[in-house]
């Protein structure tokens, strides 16, 4: 029996739907701090509060953020036969019959580990990363950037420049596969959770979570476009904002294996 799955659809035993987007997430965490502060008034429960919304905040940032990349990639292989073909043979050949994959098992993926490379360089988290500010007044191949400037790092331009990537355009997991380049701050090419002291603090929790989601949906479901789709192609218009959306959620036929 096929269903039709769009983004943020719970699937019981696979998946856990996060948030579906960013302004939900933000006017809980808003409410919820809102009823802590009214009822924490003595200023020696604040340490307590902040914490609470630092946690709230984090996962918040980190699941909006880790779905969309899944719903990218998703899209991007369903618009690549071949490289669907090639993710899920390589996770028949490792699981065998099993259902449910193990965190440690994820090194031995090196074909589901380029697809999520690939994603996250058309189709950084981010676009931005966040804001940096000048310690002090710096020269950086001839341009003067003031201390005080704000600095934003333009990673989506980075990851489809033809001069580090050829066939920039091109989804094609293959190039990651005989290179030794991470995403982990070490290679400034592909750096969507950004580098250096300010990196990332969720990028472990986050590389983890998106292998497993999406290498779980490409176990438990055959995956195909509805009709209508297929014969217009998914749009893979972006949304711009802190996050880098899909303009139309991807919405997909997911039949259980």
């Amino acid at each position: 029996m096929a269903f039709r799955l769009c983004p943020y659809t719970v699937l019981a035993g696979v998946a856990a739907a996060p948030y579906t987007s960013a302004s939900k997430s933000t006017s809980v965490i808003k409410e919820a701090y809102t009823s802590r502060v009214t009822v924490h008034q003595n200023r020696k429960t604040f340490p307590y509060i902040w914490k609470w919304i630092v946690r709230q905040d984090l996962f918040a940032a980190g699941s909006d953020t880790s779905s969309s990349t899944v719903e990218w990639a998703m899209s991007e292989l369903l618009q690549s036969p071949l490289s669907m073909a090639k993710v899920c043979d390589e996770l028949q050949r490792v699981l065998g019959s099993r259902r449910r994959i193990e965190e440690s098992e994820i090194s031995q993926l090196p074909y589901l580990q380029a697809v999520i490379k690939e994603t996250f360089r058309l189709h950084p988290p981010v676009p931005f990363l966040l804001p940096r500010q000048a310690t002090k007044t710096i020269q950086i191949l001839g341009y003067i950037i003031p201390k005080g400037a704000r600095v934003l790092i333009n990673v989506w331009a980075m990851g489809r420049d033809e001069d580090i990537w050829p066939e920039a355009m091109k989804f094609m997991p293959e190039r990651f596969l005989h290179k030794t380049i991470e995403f982990k701050g070490g290679d400034l090419e592909l750096i969507p959770f950004g580098a250096g002291r300010r990196i990332c603090p969720g990028l472990p929790l986050a590389v983890r979570m998106v292998h497993v989601v999406l290498a779980s949906l490409l176990i438990n479901f055959k995956w195909k476009l509805p009709a209508e789709v297929e014969g217009n192609k998914i749009d893979m218009t972006e949304k711009f904002g802190v996050t880098l959306a899909k303009a139309i959620h991807l919405c997909a036929m997911a039949t259980p294996t």
